[in-house]
């Protein structure tokens, strides 16, 4: 009969349906993860009951939940307090195995620990079918899988996670639930993941604690033909308006030879379409690079600049300078292509007033669009080790979402939160809204529309939370 196997990738809050996912981009409505999807297609290889959830597009149907084998729920640290709730229910209600894994599990497997029966760490890519054959054969997987792990008496037991050699696996969207019916909808864009890996060292960051910093590559051929079918799963009998294709690598130019590749394969298959990537300051001095990106149809850059002052860059290791951004983001303009900003405030180095900085920076230098965070803290990375004690509300997952987390050094956490509101409502203003309908055409006038509504959500929430944070300071 074989194993009946879902997946389920928890929302930070469950999915349900609303006029804001029209607008909204982060209210209700996401696309599903590329690490769900790619394990869940090489489950599939080998199981044949095998579906999945993403609470960023649907709800969960409990029904068909309830009598599975193993439910498998992968997340990020913003939804591991929905994942260790959905958890508890099921070994509660249910007699089935949980696993969990993804970036937060693989972190603290500790934690996660405590809410299933194994945990596995690490990408999953060569480990997740083999646990799950342990477990179809009633054998505990701990210290026979790479990256399995679990409580024992003597506390968390299990081998260290392997990096795995085979990344090129292209994932199977149809295995996620509704997710064809959802894929019509403008507030969802394809996304597809082409390397992991970063060779810096921001001590924020928790994707090279988890990933290393050995830079992997899948083959070209295998990310352009990824593109296609997701440009035809997205577009085929839909009508979207905001028709764009994000590369999620956080840093794709890492490999400068591998990332010419791609662009050329995707010029050389005739490939049409708009394109997103993120990026580090560096690209923008690659006149070769620039221009290949925008033969290939790369429309803008989401460049990760974090802060606008030196002291910030050298305190969290990241090798950047504010002239060296500045020229950078000129540069790309030069060359035809937007730049959005992502930005961190709350370091040790800033003080009232840093929001309207931050504005007057976007601002001065025509970045077409911004999301601003206050510093998170990831355990596993450098960054939490220090200021671990300076968190005003420890496992409290669900708010690291850009809120303000921790008791900064130069001004009140409520002060901090206000910083972030002012500067999205300057850059977000009614003229600024009003040009953008006056003068801005195509995809550029609806991003800043939807990206308008988008930051008034985010402005509300963060909000709503002052009363919160005013209490923790005087606790």
């Amino acid at each position: 009969m074989g194993m009946k196997i879902r997946f389920i990738e928890p929302g930070n809050r469950p999915y349900r349906r609303s006029p804001l996912n029209l607008f909204v981009y982060e209210r209700y409505i996401r696309a599903p993860s590329n690490g769900m999807l790619t394990l869940a297609t090489l489950a599939s290889r080998s199981f044949d009951d095998v579906h999945c959830y993403s609470e960023s597009i649907s709800e969960i149907d409990w029904d068909d939940v309830v009598d599975a084998d193993v439910v498998c729920i992968s997340f990020f640290s913003f939804a591991a307090c929905r994942a260790y709730a959905i958890a508890d229910a099921l070994h509660e209600s249910c007699d089935m195995l949980v696993v969990m894994g993804g970036l937060h599990p693989t972190l603290a497997p500790e934690e996660a620990a405590r809410h299933c029966d194994y945990v596995l760490r690490g990408e999953g890519d060569e480990s997740l079918v083999p646990l799950l054959k342990c477990l179809e054969e009633y054998r505990d997987p701990v210290g026979v899988v790479a990256g399995a792990c679990a409580l024992r008496d003597d506390g968390l037991a299990g081998l260290e996670p392997e990096i795995p050699h085979a990344i090129d696996t292209i994932p199977d969207y149809s295995l996620v639930h509704r997710y064809k019916e959802m894929a019509g909808h403008n507030t969802i864009w394809p996304q597809v993941h082409a390397s992991r890996g970063c060779p810096h060292n921001c001590s924020y960051c928790g994707l090279v604690a988890a990933f290393g910093r050995k830079v992997r590559c899948r083959p070209p051929e295998s990310v352009v033909t990824e593109i296609e079918q997701a440009i035809e799963f997205f577009d085929a009998h839909h009508h979207r308006i905001a028709k764009m294709l994000w590369i999620t690598d956080d840093n794709f130019f890492a490999n400068r030879a591998w990332a010419v590749s791609v662009l050329e394969s995707i010029i050389a298959r005739g490939i049409k379409y708009n394109f997103t990537i993120q990026a580090r300051y560096e690209v923008g001095f690659d006149d070769e690079m620039l221009d290949l990106l925008r033969e290939a149809g790369f429309s803008e850059l989401a460049m990760g600049i974090e802060f606008i002052d030196d002291e910030s860059f050298a305190a969290y290791g990241k090798k950047s300078t504010r002239a060296e951004i500045e020229r950078s983001i000129a540069n790309i303009q030069a060359h035809g292509l937007r730049v959005r900003g992502l930005f961190i405030v709350g370091t040790e180095n800033h003080y009232p007033g840093v929001g309207d900085q931050l504005a007057d920076f976007v601002l001065e230098h025509d970045i077409d669009g911004i999301l601003v965070q206050s510093m998170y803290f990831i355990p596993g990375t450098p960054s939490y080790d220090d200021h671990k004690d300076d968190l005003l509300d420890p496992g409290r997952w669900d708010r690291c979402v850009g809120a303000v987390v921790h008791r900064p050094k130069n001004m009140t956490p409520t002060q901090l939160q206000k910083e972030i509101i002012r500067a999205s409502k300057k850059v977000y203003s009614a003229p600024r809204l009003l040009n953008a309908l006056v003068k801005k055409r195509g995809l550029e006038r609806v991003l800043f529309i939807g990206e308008f509504f988008w930051q008034a959500s985010i402005r509300s929430d963060l909000r709503r939370e002052l009363g919160y944070l005013e209490q923790l300071e005087r606790s």
